[in-house]
C-alpha cells in the first residue's frame, strides 16, 4: 500500500542515498566544519567521506552543529502545501538539538496549517540505527498502518534498535568530551578498544574495555548475539569509519552467530564519524529493549 504521508529525517540516519531516494525521504544535513570550512548545513556543500576520514587522520580540526529550525521549516511546509502530513525521525535528542529544532518548526507550521499533522519522533538513535528505524516504519506504513499507528509503532520500536560500536583511536572520544585525556592516554598505551552502546535515553555509554582490535570485533559480535531478538527477515546494518575490510570481517563474525540474513554496510555519517574517528565500527539490529 502506498504511504500517504511524508518522512523527513536528518543526515545522521546514515542510510545510502539510493534508499532515501527510492523511498522519497527528505534528508536535512547536519553541518560540520573541517579546518574552518563548513559542509552540510543549510548550504549542504559536501566533502567525500573518504576525504573526511583522511583529514581526520592527519589531525584536521573538526566541529559539528545541528539542523536548525530555519533549515527544517521549508521542508515541512513543502509537504503541508501538498496536503501531506509529516513524520519526522530525528537524531537522538541526547546527542543533538536537531529534534528540538524540528519540533519548533513543526509547531509553528501546524498553527499555520491546522488541517495538517507533523509528528517528531526522537529516535534516541544515530547512524544506521536511526536509518533502520525508518526502514521498519516504512514497512509498517506500506502494510496499511495509519499515520497515527506508524508513529505509535515507532515510539515502541525505537528502544529495541540496538547500537553497539567500538573505536580505533580514543583521541576522538577525548576531543568530544566522552573520556578524559588521562583515560585516553592510558588506553592508547595499552591498546584498549572500548565497546560502547546506545542507552535507553539515547546517550552513549561504555560496556567493556577490550585489548586489541581483533578482539574488539569479536566482542561486538558476541554482544550482538547476546542482545539480538531477530526474525529471519530482520536485517543487520554495519557502519564504518573508512575501514570496510574490518566491516566485512565483522559481518562474517555476525553471520557465524546470527545466521545468514540481509546485511547492509555503509560509511558512518560525517557527524558521528567526526566524533568516533577513523576506524569506528558499529552494528545495528533489532533486539531486547535497551537497558
Amino acid at each position: 500500500m502506498e504511504r500517504n504521508f511524508d518522512i523527513i529525517t536528518d543526515s545522521c540516519c546514515g542510510m545510502p542515498q539510493e534508499f532515501t531516494e527510492a523511498n522519497e525521504i527528505a534528508v536535512l544535513p547536519l553541518g560540520y566544519t573541517v579546518d574552518g570550512k563548513t559542509y552540510g548545513g543549510a548550504e549542504n556543500e559536501t566533502l567525500p567521506l573518504k576525504e573526511l576520514y583522511a583529514r581526520l587522520r592527519t589531525g584536521s580540526d573538526c566541529h559539528t552543529f545541528q539542523v536548525t529550525a530555519e533549515q527544517a521549516r521549508p521542508q515541512i511546509e513543502k509537504s503541508f502545501k501538498k496536503g501531506r502530513d509529516v513524520l519526522i525521525v530525528a537524531f537522538s535528542s541526547a546527542l543533538s538539538g536537531t529534534a528540538s529544532s524540528f519540533t519548533v518548526a513543526a509547531n509553528e507550521l501546524t498553527e499555520l496549517y491546522p488541517d495538517r499533522k507533523a509528528y517528531v519522533l526522537d529516535s534516541l538513535s544515530g547512524s544506521m540505527g536511526q536509518g533502520m528505524l525508518i526502514e521498519y516504519l516504512i514497512e509498517k506504513a506500506e502494510a496499511g498502518a495509519t499515520f497515527e499507528e506508524v508513529c505509535a509503532y515507532g515510539e515502541k520500536l525505537k528502544r529495541r534498535i540496538q547500537h553497539l560500536f567500538t573505536v580505533d583511536d580514543l583521541e576522538f572520544l577525548r576531543k568530544g568530551g566522552r573520556i578524559s585525556g588521562a583515560v585516553a592516554g592510558v588506553g592508547k598505551l595499552l591498546k584498549i578498544k572500548p565497546l560502547l552502546h546506545a542507552t535507553p535515553k539515547g546517550t552513549l555509554a561504555p560496556i567493556a574495555k577490550i585489548v586489541g582490535r581483533k578482539r574488539s570485533l569479536e566482542a561486538l559480535a558476541d554482544e550482538a548475539k547476546k542482545r539480538a531478538e531477530l526474525s529471519p527477515e530482520d536485517p543487520v546494518f554495519i557502519a564504518h569509519g573508512d575501514c570496510e575490510e574490518e566491516a566485512l570481517r565483522l559481518q562474517a563474525l555476525l553471520e557465524e552467530r546470527l545466521g545468514k540474513r540481509r546485511f547492509l554496510i555503509n560509511y558512518m555519517d560525517p557527524v558521528m564519524g567526526t566524533h568516533g574517528g577513523p576506524g569506528i565500527i558499529a552494528v545495528f539490529f533489532k533486539g531486547k529493549i535497551r537497558e
